[in-house]
């Protein structure tokens, strides 16, 4: 028999204590592409399964080669995916295998090691079957140490925003372009920083790095040619289809809101709006094992696998407090499923603005991801360009936040001529043009065109 010298304290803390733990790995695609080795244990578990320790009673050899073909040991071929820069997804010969990569932390001193995985969960397509499981790299890969900045720097994180410095932002915003308005929004005011980045994403995802997207090739550019000028999720033909905004206060909790926000209005298109429902962020933050609760998570592993695994419930199951408690939702309320989720283009890097389009048509609102910076707070409207401030606040100096978002449609500015996208966040009503804002299309302005993800939620 095997046995697992890989123990996840990550996965135990998770599970055992309401989701409070932070993944600070930073493993990059040509660390994980290669050969591996899964080593699992007995397949007789299901998604309780904790996974903290387990022996390994078999191996599975898989080859992940470019761009997202996985190939098992049979010659079984299948795909393979990274998950941001934190773990990775593999399905062949009909299983599918997710865990977190391997880091220590020291005193803030993270060292990331690429060729192994945290224990984590394989079952089959069918979510049967459940085991443990944990990957090694059959080729080394160097260990990579970077410094932890949140946790060097203290001081600077509970700095407060004050009005004077939220003012001097807005004026040199409006004075130096005429894309977009900015404003004094009085609840950022008296903030501290680290509230500021838990709103805009969370710590957990400072190092996520972005692939640029995909290359529009001929025939995309040809099929593109097809596209409306403009749509809008919120009026075909006089419908909205697009739940109401919600705010997700300074928890780091976006990744579960345009989660949740995707698979509602999904529902409403595939049921005519007959079901509207509206699903609790709180249960993904307090009981989900595949976030980081407060600290930020990723909206592929809440709508795909966490919506395929274990389901999401509705609000009153769960009502939302914005802060990481211990999982309380009501154990009677009904679990709503995915059927099968994706990043556009199939795989993490395959995105571009054409298969976003084609997508957000013909399926409905997507989950996108895109660098929060100091002056996207103040936007109120128009068309959203990043302005590089000259005076810009020690807001966000260590690194650009990622922050989880609904993109709902698209159109072109009829004043400038600018193509953009329309976007719902989940800062309140009272935040932007009523709870939505416009940003550039077509070039990638703060990396909202790298990655887009759908899921297909189960209607009840």
């Amino acid at each position: 028999m095997f046995t697992s010298p890989c123990v996840s304290v990550v996965v135990a803390a998770l599970l055992l204590v309401g989701v409070t733990a932070d993944t600070p790995a930073s493993c990059l695609y040509s660390d994980v592409q290669g050969s591996w080795t899964f080593y699992e244990g007995e397949r007789n578990l299901d998604n309780t399964a904790t996974c903290d320790s387990f022996d390994a009673v078999q191996t599975v050899t898989v080859d992940l080669t470019y761009p997202n073909i996985a190939t098992d040991q049979f010659g079984n071929v299948g795909t393979w995916t990274l998950i941001y820069n934190q773990g990775f997804e593999v399905t062949v010969n009909g299983r599918s295998y997710f865990a977190f990569s391997y880091y220590t932390s020291d005193n803030g001193t993270v060292t990331s090691i690429c060729d192994r995985t945290f224990n984590g969960w394989s079952h089959d397509v069918t979510q049967r079957h459940w085991s443990c499981y944990y990957g090694v790299k059959n080729s080394p890969v160097s260990k990579k140490t970077h410094e932890d900045p949140f946790a060097a720097k203290p001081q600077l994180m509970a700095q407060i925003v004050d009005v004077l410095q939220e003012t001097r932002l807005v004026t040199e915003i409006n004075k130096s372009q005429k894309l977009w308005k900015a404003k004094v929004y009085d609840k950022f005011v008296g903030m501290t920083r680290e509230e500021l980045i838990n709103m805009a994403g969370g710590k957990s995802t400072w190092l996520a790095e972005r692939p640029g997207p995909a290359p529009v090739t001929a025939e995309l550019k040809r099929r593109a040619s097809y596209l409306p000028r403009q749509w809008d999720w919120r009026d075909v033909d006089g419908v909205n289809y697009v739940s109401p905004v919600r705010n997700q206060g300074n928890c780091g909790s976006c990744f579960a809101f345009s989660a949740a926000g995707m698979l509602e209005a999904r529902i409403r298109i595939q049921t005519n709006s007959t079901q509207q429902p509206v699903f609790s962020p709180q249960d993904v933050v307090s009981c989900s094992p595949l976030d980081q609760g407060c600290s930020g998570g990723f909206a592929y592993l809440v709508a795909g696998r966490y919506g395929k695994d274990y389901g999401l419930v509705e609000e009153s199951c769960s009502p939302y407090v914005g802060s990481n408690t211990e999982c309380s939702t009501n154990v009677t309320c009904t679990r709503h499923y995915s059927s099968a989720y994706e990043f556009i283009g199939g795989y993490y890097g395959g995105c571009n603005e054409v298969l976003m389009q084609e997508a957000l048509i013909q399926n409905g609102p997507l989950s996108v991801d895109f660098m929060v910076y100091d002056d996207f707070r103040a936007y109120t409207s128009g068309v959203y360009k990043h302005v590089e401030s000259t005076t810009r606040s020690d807001f966000n100096p260590l690194v650009s936040v990622s922050h989880s978002v609904l993109l709902v449609g698209y159109g072109v500015d009829e004043a400038s001529g600018e193509k953009y996208w329309i976007v719902k966040n989940s800062w309140g009503g009272d935040w932007g043009d009523a709870g939505y804002f416009k940003i550039l299309r077509g070039t990638n302005e703060c990396g909202i065109e790298s990655i887009a993800f759908q899921a297909t939620p189960i209607p009840a």
